[in-house]
């Protein structure tokens, strides 16, 4: 029973915090704690700082920073890393506050662009702040969503750049998944953007139950907290042992025949009620594989209501795309699936296709998912049972482990809130995905936010415009990056202050009454490396006689120096060296130490002053202010930014019609995901000769930037250039793809961010302009046209 006290004190908070009473009491069910102090802090007038959980609650504060906005008469922009993040967040916005009231802003999509609430990639946001868009005027809040996405190496540079050079007056909602240094990042938060209060919440709201499916037995992974359950123990030792004794009748453990196929698991959770499932694979081929065996089983999990909805949506999805293109998108197969209640989800897939997905999935029509890591990246569709196959995954370089970071974000999808009372985690036990393994990431609480911040040519020129070069490189001084490198110089110099009181410690215990013993070390030291001089060459036979010779002459000298000297004969003379070799050990480490510290001081400036090194050199900057070339690159924001500038200062795209032009850009943005070595077909001579000239230009400013010791440009990729050629000049998505290992959503994603390179360009040169805009027009038809603004 609630005492008098109490109900004074809730009637106080109330009174105290009014919006936030009232937005609480618009939603119909109660909030957790952690959500009600962070709207508390927003409507203090504080920045913010939410880590919490995959499926806590997060966005909530975000909507109750809008709901302020509108209240106020002030502007709030939502953020986050993705469109298709943007897309669904200004859905639920335009439900929300209404049609009107709302915009949105991806790049190549706007809706409603002066909106008092203006949902956005953080892209366009740092954009708006280098050309000092009017539409920042009466900005009163900004929502960073996933901002734990500035670890990211190739984007999160871009969330350091907003936080540092966002208007002081604007009011900053940052909403991240669980790390465990967000107390450091909410200090540095409080650095650059004033008062921030940190709010961390620790607790799922749905709880998660973690299992190993070994051979047909679905265990618990933990009998006790933190004790592997004794029972999976006993049976991967059994299996291990079955696996021994199959290689050495076979020759080879064949794993599928001791494992359930994709089917036989989707069916055993279904049985167990553990559906709707998403099951995590590390490959895009692998997904699709996947949906394959389920439908060659025929396994169906719908009731004839559930197919019709399916069919119905699809159809909604689809209805503007023509039908030769939907053969080619194997729409057929794709919806025979979806009645099925099965589909793959990655970033290959078409986006109306990943949308009908996402639809069907949130609505329980959809019962298993086969998906890739990108479906854990915020959008909502979460699952009563995540699967998770391997623990091991290619990283686009090698296959490297899964982070417990990661294994979080991935299981985090297990657990409908409002829906189920628990949510489960299933891994899929094999010899190379032990319950140790499985164990250690699923107990693992650490998970650090570092930062990827590192100056590049556009953000540094856009800098020096907005601010001149010295305020430039003071403000990228206050990096999340520099925060952090200064945090681990204090560790470092910390040390090196205790090896200096154990070194001045051992040398006073090293003095000797016959005269300088640390000289009589230094000469012991120096026989010591001569001799292991002598014994490696002697090892590897690479000295001549005369090598050898001059060696030996060093050492017998300095055999003679050490005998000769006045602290040979000391009677203590070998606790003496112990103590002094102790100090010289030291005094090595501290030299290392140093370096470090060197390497950590300034190291973004320092970065920032070799880029306007190479900037001065190319005649981009004249001291403070950019040169009219400089000028072109603050609107090139593409990874090849200096390249693509560069190509533009001497001519190479002057003379090329818009086919060609595209084709030619078109290496700039593409990364082939197959290093095959075979040499891409080129569209005309033209397009040959100016790739050739861009490919040279390419070659200069590496050479330039090794001189200077920086490394920004990627080599250009023409794996893109006969394709978006031949679409720019109307081939059909069936011929443009033939031949190639390409998917239709690589082709229309690559189309897109040429799309947005070649209006860039458009922007950036007033000669070019024309020729880009027909470009554009060229590639922006059928399928691309219909799903632009989707990706």
């Amino acid at each position: 029973m609630t005492t008098p006290a109490e109900k004074f004190a809730a009637a106080k908070v109330r009174n105290q915090y009014k919006e936030t009473t009232a937005f609480v009491q618009s939603f119909d069910f109660e909030f957790d704690p952690f959500q009600v102090a962070a709207c508390h802090a927003v409507e203090e007038g504080s920045g913010v700082l939410v880590a919490a959980p995959t499926g806590a609650g997060k966005t909530v504060v975000g909507e109750f920073a809008a709901h302020l906005a509108l209240k106020l008469g002030k502007k709030c922009f939502y953020t986050t890393p993705i469109k298709a993040l943007s897309n669904q967040k200004y859905s639920e916005f335009v439900a929300m506050f209404g049609e009107d009231r709302v915009g949105l802003l991806t790049g190549d999509t706007s809706i409603n662009g002066e909106a008092d609430v203006l949902v956005m990639t953080t892209e366009v946001l740092r954009n708006m702040l280098y050309a000092g868009s009017n539409t920042l005027t009466n900005l009163g809040y900004v929502v960073m969503d996933e901002v734990h996405y500035l670890a990211d190496k190739f984007r999160g540079a871009v969330w350091e750049e907003v936080l540092i050079h966002l208007m002081e007056s604007v009011q900053v909602i940052s909403l991240s998944a669980t790390v465990s240094n967000a107390e450091e990042f909410g200090e540095w938060l409080g650095e650059v953007r004033g008062n921030t209060q940190v709010i961390v919440s620790e607790i799922r709201p749905i709880p998660l139950y973690q299992h190993v499916l070994i051979g047909n037995r679905l265990l618990d992974l933990f009998d006790k907290p933190g004790q592997i359950n004794p029972e999976i123990l006993q049976r991967e030792r059994e299996a291990v042992r079955k696996a021994a004794i199959s290689r050495h009748r076979r020759g080879r453990f064949n794993e599928a025949q001791d494992r359930l196929s994709r089917a036989d698991i989707i069916e055993k959770l279904a049985n167990q009620n553990l559906l709707p499932a998403i099951t995590f694979i590390f490959s895009r081929i692998g997904c699709d594989a996947a949906v394959k065996q389920c439908l060659h089983a025929g396994l169906r999990l719908t009731s004839t209501a559930e197919r019709e909805e399916i069919r119905a949506t699809a159809l909604k999805y689809t209805q503007n795309i023509a039908e030769e293109d939907l053969v080619v998108l194997g729409f057929d197969e794709w919806l025979s699936a979806l009645e099925r209640g099965i589909a793959a989800h990655h970033a290959g897939l078409l986006p109306s296709f990943k949308s009908a997905v996402e639809e069907l999935f949130q609505k329980g029509l959809i019962k298993a998912v086969f998906a890739t890591e990108t479906l854990a990246l915020g959008i909502n569709m979460p699952a009563r049972t995540v699967v998770l196959e391997k623990l091991i995954k290619y990283n686009g370089e090698s296959h490297v482990p899964i982070t417990p970071g990661e294994y979080t974000q991935l299981t985090g999808r297990a657990g409908r809130r409002g829906i189920d009372i628990e949510g489960n985690a299933v891994i899929q036990w094999s010899p190379t995905v032990d319950s140790a393994s499985a164990a250690g990431l699923a107990s693992t609480r650490t998970y650090p936010l570092r930062s990827s911040f590192a100056p590049t040519y556009n953000m540094s020129i856009n800098l020096i415009a907005r601010f001149g070069r010295e305020r430039a490189r003071r403000s990228l001084e206050s990096s999340f990056a520099q925060f952090q490198a200064d945090r681990a110089v204090v560790g470092l110099s910390r040390q090196i202050a205790k090896n200096e009181l154990a070194i001045e410690e051992l040398l006073s215990q090293a003095v000797c009454h016959l005269g300088d013993f640390l000289e009589y070390a230094g000469i012991r030291r120096e026989i010591k490396e001569v001799e292991t001089l002598l014994s490696k060459r002697d090892h590897k036979k690479t000295f001549d006689n005369r090598q050898r010779a001059r060696l030996e002459g060093d050492l017998t000298d300095l055999r003679k120096g050490l005998r000769n000297h006045s602290c040979h004969s000391c009677a203590q003379r070998e606790d003496h060296s112990r103590f002094a070799e102790k100090a010289g050990r030291l005094n090595r480490e501290n030299d290392g130490l140093r370096t470090r510290v060197q390497s950590r001081t300034h190291v973004i400036a320092k970065t920032f002053d070799q880029i306007c090194q190479v900037l001065t050199h190319l005649g981009y900057i004249e001291g403070e202010k950019p040169t009219s070339q400089g000028k072109i690159l603050t609107k090139i924001y593409a990874e090849s930014d200096l390249l693509l500038t560069e190509a533009i200062r001497r001519g190479i795209l002057d003379e090329l019609n818009a086919s060609e032009l595209l084709s030619v850009v078109s290496t700039m943005i593409f990364e082939s995901r197959n290093a095959d070595n075979v040499a891409p077909k080129m569209p005309s001579p033209r397009v040959s000769s100016a790739l050739a000239d861009v490919i040279s230009i390419w070659a200069e400013l590496e050479e330039l930037e090794t001189e200077y010791g920086v490394k920004t440009q990627r080599q250009p990729d023409a794996g893109f250039c006969w394709v978006s050629y031949r679409w720019a000049n109307g081939n059909s998505l069936q011929n443009v793809l033939k031949g190639t290992d390409m998917s239709v959503g690589d082709f229309v994603r690559s189309t897109k961010q040429l799309s947005d390179l070649l209006n860039q360009i458009a922007a950036a040169s007033e000669k070019l302009r024309p020729v880009c805009k027909d470009a554009v027009k060229r590639i922006d038809r059928g399928v691309v046209a219909f799903l632009m603004g989707d990706l």
